[in-house]
């Protein structure tokens, strides 16, 4: 009979997870190309050497019982070991990491991020490039759990582990923005909170996976429409759907068109300070492909260029 440490290979974990995420046996089998008489039989053989049920057979779903949702939880973690002792291994021996992954905040212009990247691949390096889009905290988050190796547009809290280094990527100044339709386009400044607590708010949903996340310029009772990024926020002030706070780089293409109307409001002009940052290693020196990506966000066209995202809606 097999044991645990020889039938939990990288490959049965990742089975595993293909199955918590299609939900089914027969849907992880279509993804994995598999019958799906071979997928049951090498979930069983892991139950087997586990002496546990993973997985609740009663209906059509494949549902983690509660010993199946604890191996779950760590195949993520120990797949993200085992890939981060690959990008290790490699970054030692030739000096370019595996695999870079950058995360974007929504703040930040993805056209020049997107810039960067062609640049950067233009050069036909051995690492492989991912980029994930974050929002609020949840762009730190990604790179102090180990998710991202380059953050750019963070908001940085107090108290940052001195296992992550950091620079001011520039100032980001924001102003209070309706649609000249919208009720508060009409009243009388500055808009007193009491005013903008009668109104609907569009927020940003914090893009952290776990806790309450960050809030940024919403009040006590007020309406909020979430959404899920900047560009989306633009899109539902331009239609009038609620007031918010939007970085004035992203309002002045509207403005001359009067599509978008700047009040001024009672409370302390908003300038974020934002910053890129990366896991600062004592042991060993950033890999080629981080020093390539912070060597050009050094230029300060480039930090000015990030902070002025288009959005055409």
């Amino acid at each position: 009979m097999q044991t645990p440490r020889d039938i939990l290979t990288p490959e049965a974990l990742a089975m595993l997870q293909t199955i918590g995420h299609t939900g089914s046996f027969a849907a992880a089998a279509r993804t994995l190309g598999l019958v799906p008489s071979a997928l049951t039989y090498r979930v069983r053989q892991i139950e087997d050497a586990l002496d546990v049920l993973l997985f609740d057979r009663s209906s059509k779903q494949a549902q983690p019982t509660a010993a199946g949702q604890e191996l779950l939880r760590e195949a993520a973690r120990l797949l993200s070991d085992v890939d981060a002792v690959a990008n290790r291994v490699k970054r030692v021996a030739t000096g370019w990491e595996a695999v870079l992954t950058v995360a974007v905040d929504s703040i930040v212009a993805r056209n020049v991020v997107m810039e960067l990247c062609e640049a950067f691949l233009a050069m036909h390096p051995p690492t492989r490039l991912r980029l994930r889009h974050e929002t609020l905290s949840g762009t730190l988050n990604a790179l102090t759990s180990g998710q991202a190796d380059l953050a750019l547009g963070v908001l940085l809290p107090t108290g940052l582990s001195s296992d992550f280094a950091h620079l001011p990527l520039g100032p980001l100044e924001f102003v209070f923005a309706v649609a000249p339709h919208h009720p508060l386009a009409a009243m009388p400044e500055p808009l007193s909170d009491e005013l903008l607590q009668q109104h609907r708010a569009v927020a940003v949903a914090d893009s952290v996976p776990r806790g309450t996340g960050l809030t940024v310029g919403l009040l006590g009772g007020q309406d909020v429409f979430t959404v899920p990024d900047m560009a989306s926020k633009l899109d539902a002030q331009l239609r009038g759907l609620g007031g918010g706070f939007l970085p004035l780089s992203m309002v002045q293409p509207y403005l001359p068109s009067g599509r978008l109307v700047t009040k001024k409001v009672s409370r302390a002009q908003r300038i974020g300070e934002t910053h890129y940052a990366w896991r600062n290693s004592r042991k060993a020196a950033p890999g080629k492909a981080l020093q390539w990506w912070l060597q050009q966000l050094q230029s300060k066209t480039t930090q000015q260029a990030l902070l002025q995202p288009q959005y055409r809606v």
